[in-house]
């Protein structure tokens, strides 16, 4: 499944498999092997590593208070409440992504959050995009996903082409900021 999660003004994009007991974790291109066990309603215990990573598991505590609204939560993480929104992919509008990677500068890289099949490219190279103007169709767990543009700019490379597997990360095109 994939989500966008929301701290703040920051929203970013998580995919989750489960594989048997664990869960395969994709954050910004980085796949992260959980253990997750439920030891009440409202608290969680984690073991988290680096997939590939000689680092130690990480072990995180996390205590969920729901909200009135469904997907909003206060996380309860080393003594801190953090205040998060979880919704389903694209669910979120562009203007949240502003204080975030909407506004780096340099190429925007658009990968694949999780493994999956292209089903459709809505762009090829030198064509002008706008922000949130779709890019790739993904289809991961028989679900379509539309991989949207953070900003304006232009299709500099399609690395893919419609009906190729992708592993999670894999970089499917690159948008240029318009010079």
């Amino acid at each position: 499944m994939i989500f966008e999660v929301a701290i703040g003004d920051t929203v970013r994009t998580v995919g989750i498999v489960r594989k048997g007991a664990m869960f395969h974790v994709d954050l910004d291109g980085r796949t992260h092997v959980v253990d997750a066990r439920r030891v009440s309603d409202a608290i969680v215990s984690m073991l988290v590593q680096r997939d590939g990573s000689a680092a130690p598991s990480r072990s995180v505590d996390a205590a969920f208070a729901s909200k009135a609204v469904a997907g909003d939560f206060d996380v309860h993480l080393d003594g801190l409440a953090i205040p998060i929104q979880i919704r389903p992919a694209g669910s979120f509008g562009r203007q949240k992504k502003a204080g975030g990677a909407a506004q780096a500068a340099g190429p925007q890289r658009v990968t694949a959050p999780m493994p999956g099949k292209v089903v459709r490219v809505l762009v090829k190279p030198g064509d002008d995009v706008k922000a949130r103007q779709g890019l790739v169709v993904v289809e991961a767990m028989k679900m379509e996903n539309e991989l949207r543009a953070a900003r304006d700019g232009r299709v500099r490379d399609v690395a893919v082409t419609e009906g190729q597997s992708v592993d999670a990360g894999a970089v499917l095109l690159v948008v240029e900021e318009k010079t």
